[in-house]
């Protein structure tokens, strides 16, 4: 499958060294503001290239609307969008071509489909990302509209970890990570791993504020169901946490169990999720991703078609800790759930419906 949501829809397409990727959107409301310079900056947060701490594939990401506005609003129409690629190096992955690279989804992809795009991981490559992160400067464009705020920002990297959250810092820090104070040892866990020809995991932490209570659509399409849904699709995710996450197995009830005052809760143990609902509380979100597959150091592996057992030596550009430029991913992911949960969230009660058609 490669669609999301249902009332907000996305589509993407394209392949890491294919010509180009990008996506389609259904269910985007007639009338809103299509704020093309916000959807590019949204891309170059995500983009490769900008620090030694990432690949040094140099991509522009320079995103083009096809079809879905005019004059600068949605018709209400399907929205794509178009992202090509111009700086493959396909050549890298010529001595691979035949093998599996382990921690990769070459093995598996190759049992499903028969087909080996060797380049990069073909439409397995987390440069498929990038058209997620453009479905999400759209999420966010209807969020605004809700006074809905999605951040995101690196948790932790390897065991180091964060002690405290500032969002506005990661926005401006080169490995997005939340905790100035960790910033230098974190990088440095990064730089070594990359000289070491090796990769390191990392945590990415994700919060919605201004989320009203309410939105949710049980049983099947609960929406700590479909958050996690959306942070496991994306490439290197192994686990996903709401709120206390696996903390809350080793609480008792009175310790996990969110008291409620005057004001509203008096904590966010349930990370602003209650039976697949929204309780108005901030939505807290973590997303684990494991170290990059791609390094280079030589592993054993087998020949496709003959299961003969030979050593895998990768050339290529690939970021060390996937977690970094994950973070935007997450964050794009976020806000994708909650525009599709908004809009249908219009139809669960009949004085949403007199208060447009009565």
């Amino acid at each position: 499958m490669n669609s999301f949501g249902q009332k907000f829809r996305f589509t993407t397409f394209g392949e890491s060294h294919g010509k180009a990727l990008g996506c389609i959107i259904d269910g985007v409301p007639a009338g809103l503001e299509i704020d093309e310079e916000f959807i590019q900056k949204e891309l170059d947060r995500r983009k490769p290239g900008k620090s030694a701490l990432e690949t040094g594939r140099k991509e522009s990401d320079l995103v083009e609307i096809l079809s879905g506005t005019f004059e600068g609003v949605s018709t209400g129409t399907p929205i794509a969008m178009i992202i090509y690629n111009t700086n493959q190096k396909s050549k890298d992955y010529t001595n691979i071509k035949d093998l599996f690279r382990p921690g990769h989804a070459d093995f598996t992809y190759y049992q499903k489909y028969g087909i080996r795009d060797y380049r990069g991981g073909g439409r397995s490559s987390a440069r498929e990302t990038a058209a997620r992160v453009a479905t999400g400067a759209i999420a966010k464009l209807i969020l605004q509209k809700a006074d809905i705020t999605v951040e995101s920002g690196v948790y932790s990297i390897g065991d180091i970890k964060a002690k405290k959250y500032d969002f506005d810092y990661a926005k401006t820090s080169k490995s997005y990570i939340l905790d100035k104070d960790m910033q230098e040892v974190g990088e440095k866990v990064i730089l070594d791993a990359k000289a070491s020809h090796n990769s390191v995991g990392g945590v990415v932490l994700t919060r919605a504020l201004g989320v009203p209570a309410g939105l949710g659509e049980p049983m099947y399409y609960k929406l700590d169901g479909v958050l996690a849904n959306a942070m496991m699709g994306i490439n290197a995710v192994k686990a996903v946490e709401i709120g206390d996450g696996i903390d809350v197995t080793m609480m008792t009830g009175l310790e996990n169990n969110d008291e409620i005052g005057k004001d509203g809760f008096l904590t966010n143990h349930s990370g602003g999720i209650l039976g697949g609902i929204s309780n108005g509380d901030t939505i807290l979100v973590k997303t684990h991703f494991k170290p990059t597959p791609s390094i280079f150091k030589p592993q054993q592996t087998i020949i496709k078609d003959t299961n003969e057992e030979v050593i895998c030596e990768l050339k290529g550009r690939h970021d060390p800790c996937v977690a970094l430029r994950g973070s935007v991913v997450c964050e794009s992911m976020m806000a994708i759930v909650l525009a599709d949960m908004l809009l249908l969230n219009l139809g669960s009660k009949i004085s949403h419906l007199e208060s447009i058609y009565k």
